[in-house]
């Protein structure tokens, strides 16, 4: 009788640690302010009358077969090392001194700061795409993917060193797309945070006055200082944490300026909404595609690079830059897989493909080709 009493005891002890342990992660994500905030009851019902959302979610215009709900499949795909060859480079990556008198002159310019952050100057306006600027991507810095090793660290005071930001343009609210300390650093420095549905929610928790917040769903268009913008179509999803999944909306950004005329895909799946866009939109002097960060598993709502290839002619873009990679391992394939397979693919399909060096400026108008592939350890690339 003593000894049941015991096992008794020490599944009550057992079990209210465990109960312990998953109210603590549930306030933690409650409180900690990275997690974000969430859409108002306001914006909510306002949202309930909209094509792509549906049960209190927003959706895709296509039905989706990806296994997204599983956090299982995540880790797995990050974790999972089975045919890869480098998840990680070996050895610091050559990165490019950031040039602030090139972006500070009047040409229209697009700087990559790695990953999918981006600072354009169109029309002599400057707009920061997805500010992620941050080490890890990850709610907190411990715990998460950390940005690869580089020549040089042109982060630690990248921030003082922008110029004053006319708008941060956001294409959804996953951690390596919408950073929280970037934000709180970076808010004093912008006029205007342009958002897809939902995202305010974020911002607003983390300083941003809602008075410099606008909010588009797709197909909707703004004048922004003489810069025609306009929120396309992405097939993806949303969420920071286990109470705000798909509370937000995704999208890429169409820029037109006086000259010059960009798309952003943001991250997502291949499909006929490309071509939409393009017949709509184009044609475009470059397109920023996602074309990292793939797997079988969720096939539905980010590409492999062969289909950004051909997500860029669908748009109908003269040019093409590769996005999401070069930066964080978020999948199990190589880390210079995504680049490789582009320029191949770009070749075979006679794409003028563009890649720059992390912090490099290129010219929108005439972007330099494809470099010496730095991203390898010798001159060739493969395949």
């Amino acid at each position: 009788m003593k000894r049941k009493g015991r096992f008794k005891k020490m599944i009550i002890y057992i079990s209210s640690f465990i109960l312990f342990v998953i109210v603590a992660a549930l306030l933690f994500m409650l409180l900690y302010p990275s997690f974000g905030g969430n859409p108002s009851k306001e914006q909510k019902k306002s949202y309930e009358q909209l094509e792509n959302y549906t049960n209190g979610k927003f959706v895709n215009e296509v039905t989706d077969k990806s296994d997204l709900d599983s956090w299982k499949t995540l880790f797995e795909a990050t974790t999972d090392g089975a045919g890869r060859k480098e998840k990680k480079p070996s050895s610091p990556q050559p990165v490019v001194e950031i040039d602030w008198n090139t972006i500070n002159n009047n040409e229209d310019s697009i700087t990559w700061l790695g990953h999918s952050t981006y600072l354009l100057s169109v029309d002599n306006r400057k707009m920061l795409v997805d500010p992620m600027l941050e080490s890890v991507a990850s709610p907190v810095s411990f715990v998460g993917s950390k940005r690869y090793p580089y020549s040089s660290d042109i982060y630690s005071n990248i921030v003082s060193e922008l110029p004053a930001i006319d708008a941060v343009l956001i294409t959804h609210d996953h951690y390596d797309h919408l950073d929280y300390a970037t934000v709180v650093e970076l808010k004093d420095k912008v006029s205007r945070f342009i958002v897809p549905l939902g995202v305010s929610g974020h911002l607003i928790r983390w300083g941003v006055p809602a008075s410099q917040i606008t909010e588009l769903n797709w197909w909707d268009e703004l004048d922004f200082e003489g810069i025609h913008l306009a929120l396309a179509p992405a097939r993806h999803f949303s969420g920071r944490s286990l109470f705000n999944m798909n509370s937000t909306l995704w999208g890429g950004w169409v820029i037109s300026g006086t000259e010059n005329r960009l798309f952003i895909s943001g991250d997502g799946g291949y499909g006929a909404h490309f071509e939409e866009i393009g017949r709509k939109y184009g044609p475009f002097n470059l397109a920023v595609i996602e074309g990292g960060q793939y797997d079988k598993r969720w096939s539905d709502i980010h590409m492999v690079p062969e289909q950004s290839i051909q997500a860029s002619l669908d748009v109908n873009s003269t040019r093409m830059m590769l996005s999401h990679w070069g930066a964080f391992t978020l999948a199990s394939h190589d880390w210079r897989d995504p680049v490789q397979r582009a320029i191949k693919a770009a070749k075979e399909k006679d794409v003028d493909i563009v890649v720059p060096q992390i912090g490099e400026t290129l010219s929108i108008s005439e972007p330099k080709p494809a470099l010496p592939s730095w991203w390898n350890d010798n001159s060739e690339i493969d395949g």
